[in-house]
């Protein structure tokens, strides 16, 4: 078992990327929005990316040594990995995207609320920082096939304070594993529907990042547990 410090890389970044970071960017608190999809839409806008999401980055079972409590989510925000423990010393791990240079965060919170296909409203200063570059950003989005937060949202709260960051869909699969958004935890639409329905409003979540504000953690990722990856379990 080891302890875990990591410092958030730097990731360089190219024009055609800084779009695609504010468009995921950090989110101010909206009301709950549920698009009118259905189960077929979700299925259909989830399979898209898988193939252009990176091998390691898929979703497996995986062998992880912790003294976390099952159901607890771990988010290793330097390795670009989010587990979900279920004890035994086993967990889900999904592949995410996280916040470019700069933006990087760490801390202990818990999942607030959730929402369905959620509707997205950029911060003020969001808005005008992106009017400077160019970008017209919209007051406010539907939800849908085309909203940056994907098909799903879970919002992170401290001491019952929403802090404006989010685990949520993306629907530019190629940003998994990548530094993109400003803060938030993305992630490819089949995981974060996944991830969505084994974790309810409560649950407990450890951003590892920089400043070591999460406090001491320790677990130890071992690898693929192969049978449970493949016959599940």
């Amino acid at each position: 078992m080891k302890s875990i410090l990591p410092v958030v890389a730097a990731a360089g970044m190219v024009m055609s990327c800084l779009m695609a970071a504010s468009d995921a960017a950090a989110f101010s608190a909206s009301a709950p929005h549920v698009a009118q999809l259905t189960r077929t839409d979700v299925v259909r806008v989830a399979m898209q990316p898988q193939g252009q999401v990176k091998p390691q980055f898929q979703r497996r079972i995986v062998r992880l040594v912790t003294n976390e409590a099952p159901g607890t989510i771990i988010i290793d925000t330097n390795n670009k990995y989010l587990y979900l423990v279920e004890g035994d010393d086993r967990a889900r791990r999904y592949g995410i995207g996280v916040g470019r240079d700069g933006f990087g965060w760490s801390g202990v919170v818990k999942i607030g609320r959730k929402a369905e296909w959620p509707g997205w409203t950029p911060p003020p200063e969001m808005i005008v920082r992106e009017a400077k570059k160019g970008h017209k950003l919209p007051a406010y989005q539907e939800g849908g096939e085309g909203n940056p937060l994907g098909a799903r949202a879970m919002y992170l709260y401290r001491n019952g304070n929403d802090t404006a960051f989010r685990i949520h869909g993306t629907n530019q699969p190629w940003s998994i594993g990548l530094n993109m958004s400003s803060g938030c935890i993305r992630m490819m639409n089949k995981d974060v529907v996944d991830l969505y329905d084994r974790a309810p409003v409560g649950t407990k979540v450890i951003v590892v990042g920089p400043g070591n504000k999460q406090g001491e953690v320790s677990y130890d990722d071992r690898g693929i547990d192969l049978l449970r990856t493949i016959f599940g379990g």
